[in-house]
């Protein structure tokens, strides 16, 4: 169903929970859409204040060798997780993890990493490999929150969109059918509108956005009969009401800017607060050049 089926889906491995968690989900998905698995180890030193920096030197042979073992381990784990078939590459990259994984974004299906890795202090501060991939990739950005209890990936859960009529949106929502017609589960399409309109009353305000989010669903629920769609349209605000309908859902897929963005807008606002808020799987949609 699209260009990139052949894609492989890659995943940001550090030892951390954050990143088992990114390679089990990645793992799944990866069989689910018949593509191969890219692993990637990356071993230089991340913007990370927590981390030493001054006159400290590492030797590149015991950091190659250590990531060497990491993914040989990686590689075991998800094989249990998703079966032996599974086509497994595994790269030991000598850029920073953030660096390494938006170049890997160019010819990627999707990126896969943990909502924080090594170093990361707290639930409520982004790991800066995470932030920076949902601003910058070239290709979705899937964000996996630690630690993986399986809940959120019971196939009876719903894939949550947020539908806003803007291209980002649009390709959000291709995604969400995507995704879930190969989890056999329903979409839940959220659009909200707000009251702060100058473009009409309460009742006009609703119907207009019902028909923008029926018209961007259209197209795709032409192509997929087989996913159920629940349609919201809400007086909300947009962030509040994806992370509340996100409660009941196995995964949540946002686009990277929305209406309001702009021409070299890495991150709107809407996409920054689920990002930081949800407590599911998070898939960023990225433009590709």
């Amino acid at each position: 169903m699209t260009a990139c089926t052949r894609a492989p889906v890659v995943v940001g491995i550090d030892g951390s929970s954050g990143s088992m968690a990114a390679l089990w989900w990645a793992a799944r998905t990866a069989a689910r859409h018949r593509a191969a698995l890219h692993l990637v180890s990356a071993i230089g030193i991340p913007d990370d204040p927590d981390l030493p920096h001054g006159d400290a030197t590492f030797d590149d042979r015991t950091l190659r060798a250590d990531a060497a073992i990491l993914l040989s381990t990686a590689q075991g784990l998800a094989r249990d997780r998703a079966g032996a078939e599974l086509d497994i590459v595994c790269t030991v990259a000598d850029a920073r993890p953030e660096t390494a994984l938006i170049g890997c974004s160019e010819d990627a299906r999707m990126v896969v990493v943990g909502v924080r890795g090594v170093g990361a202090v707290g639930r409520g501060v982004l790991g800066s490999v995470s932030t920076s991939l949902a601003r910058h990739a070239r290709c979705p950005v899937a964000v996996i929150p630690a630690p993986d209890s399986g809940v959120a990936d019971l196939p009876p859960r719903p894939v949550v969109v947020g539908v806003d009529g803007s291209a980002c949106g649009a390709e959000a929502v291709r995604l969400s059918f995507e995704e879930a017609s190969r989890r056999s589960v329903g979409i839940v399409a959220v659009t909200t509108w707000s009251e702060l309109s100058p473009h009409g009353s309460r009742a006009v305000m609703h119907a207009r956005a019902r028909a923008l989010q029926s018209k961007t669903l259209a197209e795709q629920a032409e192509w997929y009969p087989d996913v159920p769609v629940t349609q919201v349209v809400v007086e909300d605000r947009p962030a509040r009401r994806i992370l509340a309908e996100s409660d009941s859902a196995q995964l949540v897929v946002v686009g990277s800017h929305g209406r309001g963005g702009f021409a070299g807008m890495t991150l709107g606002s809407v996409g920054q607060a689920v990002l930081h808020g949800t407590q599911v799987p998070l898939i960023v949609t990225r433009p590709r050049d």
